[in-house]
């Protein structure tokens, strides 16, 4: 008989985010391996405690942080991305508020599924996670054609503070006399004040024609501008894994980021240039030595198809992922 598994998530699972497609995928995969998925989108978390006893729960940690009264009452697995109060934009008083809520709900979890070592070793050392609780599995990426070029520059994410879409264009606006154009793919809902943010930099800058952002865009629209994009660029301050750097590499792309979170731990030395989150000093040289010089495109370029090696299919994370639970409920 298959193992018998409900899928928690706090809001819609197609929003288009990296957080809801590691959902998507490892659901998809789990249920290749033979398991009985059933979704649940979360209102009141109060709604697990009606599910059978034989089903194990999986809760995306958006919600989990926030329920730790729930928590404590059933044996539940979290599903951590990055702890909620690394979110930027936060008041003290909301970070703390936040990190107080999640470190209770964790201290109740039957174990807990962390999508990077960085994000694991923070909730071992910060959270009170014990390491035998806690499991690593990062997602998967898919074998996709590498980018044929021609495309310019591709910032993929959503338009929130953490992502950094501002400090990119305070970078790129210092480098007029260079030939760039700038794609921003993301979803701009989210955060309606950060999206109206952007804008403004943009058109402060004079960058209108150089800078589009075209909002949540399908799969297949995002795989093409992948296939076609030159170099990737993303200026995040934190991600707990940072998926859109693992499918830029995926596409052979050379990647400038920063060093904030795991993004050390995706995006190897030999496929791009991380600077110091929020420097947009750094960020501004990085992008003139890479935009201005094809051979180190290049040299990047095949260190991204190398690193791309590497990195796992969504089988080999959908297995890690299954292979967690079932330790967990044996």
């Amino acid at each position: 008989m298959a193992q018998r598994l409900t899928f928690a998530v706090p809001g819609d699972l197609d929003a288009p985010t990296g957080g809801y497609g590691y959902d998507r995928r490892i659901i998809a995969e789990l249920r290749g391996l033979g398991w009985d998925v059933e979704i649940v989108r979360l209102g009141d978390p109060r709604c697990l405690l009606a599910v059978e006893a034989e089903r194990t729960i999986v809760v995306d940690g958006l919600a989990f942080a926030l329920m730790p009264e729930v928590a404590a009452l059933r044996p539940m697995v979290a599903l951590v991305h990055h702890p909620l109060a690394y979110e930027t934009g936060l008041s003290a008083e909301e970070a703390a508020r936040l990190c107080d809520s999640e470190r209770r709900a964790l201290a109740s979890a039957q174990k807990v599924i962390a999508t990077s070592e960085t994000t694991a070793s923070l909730l071992i050392a910060d959270y009170a996670v014990p390491r035998e609780r806690t499991v690593v599995v990062p997602p998967g990426t898919d074998r996709v054609p590498f980018s044929r070029g021609g495309g310019g520059l591709l910032s993929v994410g959503s338009i929130l503070p953490r992502k950094g879409f501002e400090l990119l264009v305070e970078a790129l606006a210092r480098l007029g006399d260079l030939d760039w154009h700038l794609t921003i793919a993301g979803d701009r809902t989210r955060d309606p004040a950060a999206a109206a943010r952007l804008d403004e930099a943009i058109r402060r800058h004079g960058l209108g024609k150089r800078i589009e952002t075209t909002g949540a865009v399908s799969a297949e629209r995002l795989a093409a501008l992948y296939e076609r994009a030159d170099v990737f660029v993303l200026a995040s301050l934190f991600e707990g894994y940072g998926m859109a750097y693992a499918e830029a590499l995926a596409h052979g792309l050379p990647v400038i980021g920063t060093t904030g979170g795991a993004i050390p731990g995706t995006v190897p030395e030999s496929a791009g240039r991380l600077v110091p989150p929020g420097d947009v000093n750094a960020l501004a040289d990085a992008l003139r030595d890479i935009i201005a010089d094809k051979a180190l495109r290049e040299t990047l370029a095949n260190g991204g198809r190398e690193a791309a090696k590497a990195l796992p299919s969504w089988a080999d994370s959908g297995a890690r992922f299954s292979d967690a639970l079932r330790r967990g409920v044996s």
